[in-house]
């Protein structure tokens, strides 16, 4: 039987000894292929509209929506539990509070999603059920992500769509978080110290380029719903005077963002 090891290798000199370093070298070159496209760039100019806003936050509704139920579910998993932060963390609730906002009472009946999505969904559905120990992988690259990148893009997004308050933009707010990058070493600390098998290690690393590779296609996915509603004349509600060529490019750029300028941050 394979021993149990910690996350936490002993230091050869090699690039990653632990989890989180190898993470980062995993994933690294998805993330520079991201971070230098136009298209977070343009989203970085605050050029984003709120039909944009209100696609994205349904397809993030749907993907915590998997992620949370599933660490809920393993909270006792010898992999989650270290990592398993709901006080702090958890996105849920803030985005229904978004989606309620923008969309009413009965905003359930109007969330709309690419199939990318429901790929997603699917993924971390059985990755809880058949091995949790994955869900490490996607617990890390999304939230210490959307940690890292929250203040900033929150800053960005107000000031594109004209938001007096901060009402539509629970989904950057962690109030359980007093200081980012105090947290962020913590996260990382309990996660380094997850006991397990190379074997396991190899997986978690392959699961975080393929959470990575499932973002990509949400993007991707996004674009072509947007530009089917744009033929068919079937536009997402409150998209009836935006320009959808422009909505197009910008809804898949702050979709980059989101994910490439958390990657670039939590890392440090």
């Amino acid at each position: 039987m394979e021993n149990m090891k910690s996350a936490r290798k002993e230091d050869s000199g090699d690039v990653g000894s632990d989890l989180s370093e190898q993470i980062k070298a995993a994933t690294k070159e998805n993330h520079v292929r991201a971070e230098n496209t136009q298209l977070m760039l343009s989203y970085q100019k605050g050029q984003i509209t709120l039909t944009q806003y209100k696609v994205l936050l349904c397809s993030l509704y749907e993907i915590y929506k998997a992620l949370e139920e599933e660490l809920d579910r393993n909270a006792s998993h010898p992999a989650v539990a270290p990592i398993y932060f709901p006080q702090e963390l958890a996105r849920l609730e803030s985005l229904e509070c978004d989606l309620e906002h923008f969309f009413g009472s009965d905003w359930r009946k109007k969330v709309i999603v690419p199939a990318a999505t429901h790929r997603y969904e699917q993924r971390l559905r059985q990755i809880g059920k058949e091995r949790p120990e994955l869900l490490v992988a996607h617990a890390y690259t999304r939230y210490l992500g959307d940690l890292s990148g929250g203040q900033v893009l929150g800053k960005i997004t107000q000031k594109s769509l004209g938001l007096s308050g901060k009402e539509g933009l629970s989904f950057f707010s962690f109030p359980g978080v007093t200081s980012p990058n105090r947290f962020k070493q913590l996260y990382r600390s309990r996660m380094n110290s997850i006991e397990l098998t190379e074997a396991a290690t190899a997986a978690v690393l392959k699961e975080a380029v393929d959470a990575f590779q499932c973002n990509i296609e949400v993007f991707d996915d996004l674009q072509k719903m947007l530009s089917v509603t744009t033929e068919t004349g079937n536009q997402p509600d409150g998209a009836k005077t935006t320009t959808f060529p422009r909505m197009m490019q910008f809804t898949m750029g702050v979709c980059v963002a989101l994910t490439t300028i958390g990657m670039a941050i939590y890392t440090s």
